[in-house]
């Protein structure tokens, strides 16, 4: 991704973050506190971390999504992560998801990586079902109830 679109993208992804943590059962306060010890970790000064990728998704040229991808932590540059993969809604269905996806395991593969993992919350079934058909195991179910 360019250097000018990523402050823009970057604040985009925290709002969703934050609206997606909150449909998820967090209080707006801990969706808050989640995002920012987030770009602490991952946008040090609004730039990547080292190893951090963020990737525009293209199709004929133009951007229509984003991946963005890198090592979980530090201690562990083997186990990487896709932290967010989106594409803008009205290019869904176009197999633009699962192309990102394949893009994500080649350039892990190609920076040492030997796992690649992801977070899908519950909601989100169409991702469920294109992370399963990829190969992707479910590793943990975090489950609440509200009270």
């Amino acid at each position: 991704m360019p250097e000018d679109a990523l402050a823009s993208w970057l604040a985009a992804s925290n709002a969703e973050y934050v609206r997606e943590r909150i449909a998820a059962g967090d209080s707006p306060e801990y969706a808050e506190e989640r995002a920012a010890e987030s770009n602490a970790q991952y946008f040090p000064g609004g730039v990547p971390a080292a190893g951090q990728l963020v990737f525009d998704v293209l199709a004929d040229d133009e951007p229509v999504g984003v991946l963005w991808l890198g090592p979980m932590s530090p201690r562990h540059p083997h186990d990487w992560w896709v932290f967010d993969v989106e594409i803008a809604a009205e290019h869904r269905g176009r197999g633009l998801g699962r192309a990102a996806m394949l893009l994500a395991e080649e350039a892990a593969r190609d920076h040492g990586a030997r796992r690649l993992g992801l977070n899908v919350f519950g909601h989100n079934t169409v991702a469920q079902h294109l992370y399963v058909s990829l190969g992707y195991e479910t590793t943990a179910i975090n489950m609440a109830k509200p009270l």
